[in-house]
């Protein structure tokens, strides 16, 4: 039951442009005719993300297939197994769903399967190691972590025959190679010097920006996978047609052929991080906690209200005045993020983006307006959602690390500055960003 992938690119091209596709069932009998692809990559952190990104992207190259492990669900590895590594991902669009195949996992397993584990690590075919860990796997700690993983993999490569590798890391987080590379570092203290020198030296940690947004699969889309495919998949994934993967560094030891579907490998990764954590991760929080005042419960509702739908024009212009990247380039984004928003093939629920508020607000949204008070100005669209966002801390409980003291601070007396002072005490003391903000806060109580 194996393919390269790919069984429905064309039709889902005609849905990434909009067009309407009805897609015949795809064969299970000749998906199975080939073997498994010889294992080229490693890949930690099986989940929904990497089966229709990382996954996704290497399925164009038929000679390159992943050994793909999982310490978050155990049944997972066991479910691809017995389809031999074959998935089929469900793509949401403006258009009818497209469903294709994708076979580029040779082989799954569970994060308890140390043995396998570190037998892929030290094979020397494999060149790559992909990783999709979540932001806190990044941190360094006692016990069984993400990092400890990577390093004991490495330390038995190194023993094995010390042949080079390169790591990428694939989560949403700014500078991720170098962060990965750091903790690697300050994990290896202590470690004998010869491990130390091959790490520093032949192991190359390699920079991303990631951009797919899929959801959860439904008990719906299972249904729908089934009457597209003829297959009871236990371990189908959804996602958008859009997808990005751009990638900076350099790969010692070979890698899958990326490029066939569009990944790109760029000489300075910084702005293209910059456009994304502000037009698009900045522009979803402005959705979120805009379109939930005006009672909106997912994205596509959100982008077709008027007074949200001018607020994110806005944050655009205001993001562009200070961004890297040349207005062309931005243009293009733009209309690109205007499609993705508005599809209601992917039901993106602005009450899961407005999660962790005093985490995310400070990275997408304070630097722009930082740059602004820098020439005393007040941009209206983040004025409006600070005010939204503290509104909101008064009447419901978020799920925020900083919960607590939020809703505390929301609900005293000087409620905008108490919680500006929990995520930037220098926009703490701005008065008049504090009037700004409050004048607009009441409207929505």
């Amino acid at each position: 039951m194996r393919s390269g992938g790919g069984g429905a690119v064309a039709a889902r091209d005609e849905v990434a442009a909009g067009g309407a596709v009805c897609v015949p069932r795809l064969s299970r009998v000749g998906a199975r005719a080939r073997p498994p692809s010889p294992v080229r990559a490693v890949h930690l952190g099986l989940g929904a993300f990497h089966r229709a990104h990382q996954a996704w992207y290497t399925a164009a190259d038929p000679e390159c297939g992943i050994a793909a492990y999982s310490f978050r669900d155990p049944t997972l590895p066991q479910a691809l197994t017995e389809q031999d590594g074959l998935f089929t991902l469900l793509i949401r669009g403006a258009g009818e769903p497209v469903a294709e195949w994708v076979g580029s996992i040779s082989r799954a397993h569970p994060g308890t399967d140390t043995e396998s584990w570190l037998a892929d690590l030290a094979h020397s075919a494999v060149g790559v190691l992909t990783l999709t860990i979540t932001e806190a796997g990044y941190q360094v700690g006692e016990g069984d972590t993400a990092v400890s993983r990577v390093l004991a993999g490495l330390r038995h490569r190194h023993r094995a025959n010390g042949a080079p590798i390169a790591l990428v890391p694939c989560d949403n987080v700014a500078d991720n190679g170098l962060v990965l590379a750091d903790a690697l570092r300050r994990s290896a203290c202590g470690l004998e010097p010869a491990f130390r020198r091959w790490l520093a030296d032949d192991v190359a940690v390699i920079s991303t920006v990631v951009d797919r947004i899929t959801p959860a699969t439904t008990d719906t889309d299972r249904e729908l996978v089934s009457e597209l495919t003829g297959f009871d998949d236990h371990a189908p994934v959804v996602a958008e047609p859009f997808s990005e993967w751009l990638l900076h560094g350099e790969f010692p030891h070979g890698r899958p052929a990326w490029e066939r579907r569009g990944a790109r490998f760029v000489d300075d990764l910084e702005p293209y991080q910059q456009r994304k954590l502000w037009f698009l991760n900045g522009a979803h929080t402005v959705l979120a906690y805009a379109g939930l005042a005006v009672g909106c419960v997912t994205v596509d509702e959100a982008v077709h209200h008027p007074e949200v739908s001018a607020l994110i024009e806005s944050w655009w212009n205001t993001a562009a005045q200070h961004a890297r990247l040349p207005a062309q380039d931005l243009d293009a984004y733009r209309e690109k993020l205007r499609s993705r928003f508005a599809a209601k093939g992917i039901r993106h629920r602005l009450s899961q983006i407005a999660v962790d508020g005093s985490r995310k607000i400070p990275l997408r949204l304070l630097p722009v307006l930082k740059a602004e008070r820098a020439h005393s100005r007040l941009p209206e669209a983040v004025i409006a959602t600070l005010a939204y966002w503290i509104t909101g801390l008064r009447t419901a409980y978020p799920v925020d690390p900083d919960a607590d003291a939020l809703v505390t601070a929301a609900r005293s007396a000087d409620p905008v500055r108490g919680v500006l002072t929990r995520i930037d005490t220098e926009l703490a003391g701005d008065a008049e960003l504090i009037q700004a903000i409050t004048s607009r806060a009441p409207s929505r109580q």
